[in-house]
C-alpha cells in the first residue's frame, strides 16, 4: 500500500509564466520515511499544498492511502493528515495551551482528553514549563516544536513537513529528528521537505527529488549514493540531477 500517489500533476498559478507543476508522478510506500527534495522553484510546496488539499491541481490525480484526493474524500483525507507548515501556524498572542486547544478543536477534539494529549506532547517536546507562556515569547525552537504538536494532536498516520527545522538551535533540530524517527516507528508515514541534505540523508529511508515541476529521480538514499560512483553522500546525488546554477 502506498502513502501517497501522484499521477501526472500540472498546476499553473494565475498570471504566472511558467507551470509550477508539469506532469509530476511518483509514490511514496505506506510506513516510511520519505523526503520530497528539490531547489527553490521545483514545486516542492505547491505540491504538498495539492497533497494537503489546500489548492486544486489543473490536471491530474492524488491519492492517499488509496483514497482519491476530491471532494467525496475531503474530510476522511483531513483526519489522515497532519501538516507541518513552513511558516509557524500559531497565534503569537495566545498561550501554547490556547494555541493547542484550538487547532484540537478544530478537529473535533475537546475536553479532558484534548487536555491530557496536549499535556503529554507539551512534555515530550520539553515545553511543560512554557504551556501557559505567549508564543510571541518563545524561541524558534520552541514555536517550531510547538508548531509540530498542533499537526499531530489528531494522531494523523500521515504526516507532512515543510522544512520543519529551518532556523532552529541545534538541540532543538537533535529534538525534531529524533522524534520523527520514533513517531516513525508508531507506524506513522511522514513526508519531510527540507534544503538539509545532510539531513535529509539521516533520516529519509527514501527521497524524490524533483525540478521545475517534474520528478527526476527517485530512490532509496543509499541506492542513489551507490548508483554514482562520484557521488559521495546525498547532497551530490542531488547536484548531480538538478546541476549548479543558482535558483531565486
Amino acid at each position: 500500500m502506498t502513502s501517497i500517489l501522484v499521477q501526472d500533476l500540472h498546476k499553473t498559478y494565475q498570471g504566472a509564466l511558467e507551470p509550477s507543476l508539469k506532469g509530476l508522478s511518483f509514490s511514496f510506500p505506506k510506513g516510511a520515511i520519505v523526503g520530497l527534495l528539490g531547489p527553490n522553484g521545483a514545486g516542492k510546496t505547491t505540491t504538498i499544498s495539492i497533497l494537503c488539499g489546500l489548492i486544486k491541481a489543473d490536471a491530474g490525480q492524488v491519492q492517499i492511502f488509496d483514497l482519491p484526493q476530491n471532494a467525496m474524500n475531503r474530510e476522511a483525507i483531513k483526519g489522515l493528515i497532519g501538516i507541518v507548515p513552513q511558516q509557524i501556524a500559531l497565534f503569537p498572542h495566545l498561550t501554547a495551551v490556547e494555541n493547542l486547544e484550538y487547532f484540537g478543536n478544530l478537529y473535533g477534539l475537546k475536553g479532558k482528553s484534548l487536555r491530557n494529549r496536549i499535556d503529554d506532547y507539551l512534555q515530550v517536546f520539553g515545553l511543560e514549563k512554557n504551556g501557559h507562556k505567549q508564543v510571541r515569547h518563545f524561541s524558534g525552537g520552541m514555536k517550531r516544536r510547538t508548531n509540530i504538536i498542533a499537526a499531530i494532536l489528531h494522531q494523523p498516520q500521515l504526516l507532512v513537513l515543510d522544512e520543519p527545522t529551518a532556523g532552529v538551535d541545534v538541540q532543538s533540530r537533535s529534538m525534531i529528528l529524533q522524534f520523527l524517527r520514533d513517531y516513525n516507528r508508531q507506524g506513522v508515514s511522514i513526508v519531510y521537505t527540507s534544503h538539509l541534505l545532510d539531513e535529509a540523508q539521516t533520516i529519509c529511508q527514501e527521497v524524490a527529488i524533483i525540478d521545475e515541476g517534474k520528478a527526476v529521480v527517485q530512490g532509496s538514499t543509499t541506492e542513489l549514493i551507490a548508483k554514482h560512483p562520484e557521488c559521495r553522500n546525498l547532497e551530490d546525488v542531488f547536484l548531480h540531477y538538478t546541476g549548479h546554477a543558482l535558483r531565486d
